[in-house]
């Protein structure tokens, strides 16, 4: 599914030049469930970025299903953002004036449903993630852990084949970051292929690889399970 060979990314401030990502080459197979671990500073973030198409390889091959994605317009990668990637971050990113059905209609927005059609398939992904009674909470209704739960469904809602999830449990406490989880692996048991970035080694170990990155470079690669 996600092919990289020797992808380099180079953030240039004026003069300096920061060589985020320094030759990472690595292989994710169709419903494969994995953890990028490293330290603030060292690169996973950049690699998860561009792994999910917001930001581009400055050299370096990325294949996704079989496309280099170095060929495709502006305008096709934006659609297979919307289609094909789902993303859960550490901050929820949720709209504080729409409630949890609203928040999850969203991306169906740009899918050309009809109204009805939006809030059914919403409303049946929030019901996947346990929140059918919190369908109409605005975020500031909800805990860490709901709101979390509504960023996971509106990343869904789209059925992706990746699901990119950067640090989901950081602000949570263990009860709801330990649900989080859970709801992980029962997506990927469902076919779902999840990556993971993470400086947590008790999340990543439910995955089952783990790429540690340093420095901008791959410098390890353990096999889970």
């Amino acid at each position: 599914m996600i092919q990289m060979t020797d992808v380099k990314k180079i953030y240039s401030l004026g003069r300096t030049e920061i060589r985020a990502l320094r030759g990472v080459s690595l292989e994710i197979q169709p419903h494969e469930f994995i953890s990028i671990m490293g330290p603030s500073g060292s690169g996973k973030s950049t690699l998860m970025n561009i792994i999910g198409f917001l930001d581009r390889p400055t050299s370096g091959s990325y294949q996704f299903e079989g496309q280099e994605v170095s060929q495709v317009d502006d305008d096709h990668l934006a659609k297979l953002r919307n289609m094909r990637i789902g993303f859960v971050f550490q901050t929820f990113n949720l709209m504080p004036r729409y409630t949890a059905l609203k928040n999850v209609e969203l991306p169906l927005v740009y899918s050309g449903l009809l109204p009805k059609e939006r809030r059914e398939k919403a409303t049946a992904v929030l019901g996947e993630v346990g929140l059918y009674d919190r369908l109409h909470h605005k975020p500031s209704e909800m805990s860490g852990g709901e709101q979390q739960r509504v960023a996971i469904a509106r990343a869904l809602v789209n059925h992706p084949a990746v699901l990119l999830a950067d640090e989901p449990t950081g602000n949570l406490d263990s009860k709801s970051g330990a649900e989080i989880i859970d709801i992980f692996k029962r997506l990927n048991e469902g076919g779902t292929t999840l990556v993971v970035v993470t400086h947590n080694r008790e999340v990543a170990i439910h995955s089952k690889r783990i790429f540690q990155v340093l420095d901008g470079r791959l410098v390890g690669e353990e096999r889970l399970g």
